[in-house]
C-alpha cells in the first residue's frame, strides 16, 4: 500500500513537472513570437525621490493610450534624442518646461510642438548662422511645483539661453495644490508667510516607500523586460476601461441658464461646484479661499522660475496652451460651455497668466485664442484622436503643428528685439 502511495505521488508530481515545463515552454515562445513582432508597452516612468516620479532613462516602447507613437526615453530620462550636457558653439539652446503636452506621448516625436518649433526657428533672420537646438524636460502629470523642481535639479546643467515654460491651464493650477488634486506621492510648495515652502511629505507615505522597495524595483524590471506581462498589462487595462465605460452612468443635460434663474428665484447663481467638476472651475474668478490659494501659490512658482532663470542669464517665456473647447471649431459650442460652467471668458485663466506677465516683466504667448482663430478658419480639430477627436484629449498632429509654427514665430520676434 505504501508503495503504491509513493508510485502516485512520483506521478503527479511527473504531472505537475510536465504541465510547468509546457507552460513555461509556452510562455517562451510567446515571448519570442512578441519579440519578433516588435511589441513592447513599457511603463515608462520610475520612482523619483525629489519629483515623486519621472520618465525612466533607456526605456522604449509603443504608446497607444491616446493616439499612437513610438517612445523612446533619452540616457538623461528625457523624451527627446540625446543631447551634449555642454552647450554647443554659436547655439540658441531652449529648455521646454511642461507637463503631458511638451512630453507628448500622443504623437510621434518628430510631431511634437518643440521639435516643429526647433526646424521653423531656423528660418529666423535674427540667428542666421546659429544652430537651435530645443530639449524637452515635459512630464506628463506634472504640475508648477515639480517643473520648478525639474529647472533647478535638471535644466541648469545644459546652460539654456532660452527657458520655455509650457503652461498648461486646464490642470496646473489644480495639480499646485494638494487639496485640489487630491494626491500625496507628488510633491508641492505652500505659501508661508507670502513665501514659498517646499512640501516633500509624500516621500513618508508607505505608497512611495512601496514604490520605491527593492521587490517593487524588482517587479518593474521583470514587467519592463516581459512582454508577455506587457500584453497582460495592457489587456487587464482594456477590460478595466471597458467594464468601466459600462458601467457609467449616462450623462444628465446640465440645465440651462433660464432653468437655473427660476430655480434661484431669478437670482444670477452660478452653478454649484460639483454641476460643473473641478477642472472647468479654471475658467471662472476663483471665490474660495482653496482656488485663490492654488491660483496665488501657482502664480508665486512662474515668478520664482523667471527669477531663478534670469539670475542665470537667461531669458524667461511662458506659453498658456490650449483645452479642446477652447479651440473647438463651433462658437455656438463655446458659448454654451460659457454659460454652463458659469464663466464669462473662456480665456480667463489664459488672460490671469498674461496679466501676470505683464505685471512682472515676462513675455507671455498665449497660444488658445490664436489656435481658436486657426480652427475656426480651417475648420479643423486641433484635439483628440479616433472617436474622441475635438471633443477632449491632447493636441493631436495638426494642433502639435500649429502650436509649433506659433512658439517659432513668438521666440523669433523675441531674439530679434
Amino acid at each position: 500500500m505504501a508503495r503504491g502511495a509513493a508510485e502516485r505521488g512520483a506521478r503527479r508530481r511527473v504531472k505537475v513537472l510536465v504541465v510547468a515545463a509546457s507552460v513555461a515552454f509556452a510562455l517562451a515562445v510567446a515571448e519570442v513570437a512578441l519579440r519578433a513582432a516588435g511589441y513592447s508597452y513599457p511603463v515608462f516612468y520610475t520612482t523619483d525621490p525629489t519629483r515623486g516620479y519621472a520618465l525612466k532613462p533607456g526605456m522604449e516602447g509603443r504608446y497607444t493610450k491616446e493616439g499612437a507613437s513610438h517612445v523612446r526615453v533619452n540616457s538623461a530620462g528625457l523624451r527627446d534624442r540625446e543631447h551634449a550636457r555642454e552647450k554647443p558653439p554659436d547655439t540658441l539652446r531652449v529648455a521646454v518646461v511642461g507637463d503631458s503636452y511638451a512630453e507628448a506621448l500622443q504623437v510621434e516625436q518628430h510631431e511634437a510642438f518643440w521639435s516643429v518649433a526647433e526646424k521653423l526657428l531656423r528660418d529666423c533672420p535674427a540667428l542666421a548662422g546659429r544652430e537651435v537646438e530645443f530639449i524637452n524636460f515635459g512630464v506628463s502629470g506634472y504640475g508648477t511645483a515639480q517643473e520648478l523642481i525639474t529647472l533647478r535639479e535638471h535644466v541648469w546643467p545644459y546652460a539654456p539661453d532660452i527657458v520655455l515654460l509650457a503652461f498648461t491651464t486646464n490642470n496646473d493650477v489644480t495639480d499646485n495644490s494638494r487639496a485640489l488634486k487630491r494626491a500625496s506621492e507628488v510633491p508641492y510648495f505652500v505659501l508661508r508667510d507670502g513665501r514659498l515652502a517646499a512640501d516633500d511629505s509624500f516621500r513618508e507615505t508607505s505608497a512611495f516607500r512601496l514604490r520605491s522597495s527593492a521587490l517593487n524595483r524588482a517587479g518593474k524590471w521583470v514587467r519592463d523586460n516581459s512582454r508577455v506581462i506587457q500584453l497582460g498589462h495592457q489587456a487587464h487595462g482594456a477590460i478595466k476601461a471597458l467594464i468601466a465605460a459600462r458601467r457609467a452612468p449616462a450623462p444628465k443635460p446640465a440645465p440651462d441658464a433660464a432653468t437655473r434663474a427660476h430655480a434661484t428665484d431669478g437670482a444670477d447663481a452660478a452653478p454649484a461646484p460639483e454641476e460643473v467638476g473641478i477642472d472647468n472651475l479654471i475658467y471662472r474668478e476663483p471665490a474660495d479661499a482653496v482656488w485663490q490659494e492654488a491660483w496665488a501659490v501657482t502664480e508665486e512658482l512662474v515668478k520664482t522660475m523667471r527669477a531663478e532663470t534670469e539670475a542665470r542669464g537667461a531669458r524667461f517665456v511662458v506659453v498658456t496652451l490650449s483645452n479642446a473647447v477652447q479651440v473647438v471649431p463651433d462658437p455656438s459650442l463655446r458659448e454654451q460651455f460659457v454659460r454652463r460652467v458659469g464663466a464669462t471668458d473662456i480665456f480667463y485663466p489664459d488672460q490671469r497668466v498674461k496679466a501676470l506677465g505683464e505685471r512682472e516683466g515676462f513675455r507671455v504667448l498665449n497660444l488658445a485664442p490664436r489656435l481658436q482663430a486657426y480652427a475656426d478658419e480651417h475648420r479643423v480639430f486641433l484635439h483628440g484622436f479616433g472617436e474622441s477627436v475635438g471633443r477632449n484629449g491632447h493636441w493631436n498632429a495638426d494642433g502639435h503643428r500649429v502650436a509649433g509654427r506659433l512658439v517659432a514665430e513668438e521666440l523669433c520676434a523675441i531674439v530679434s528685439e
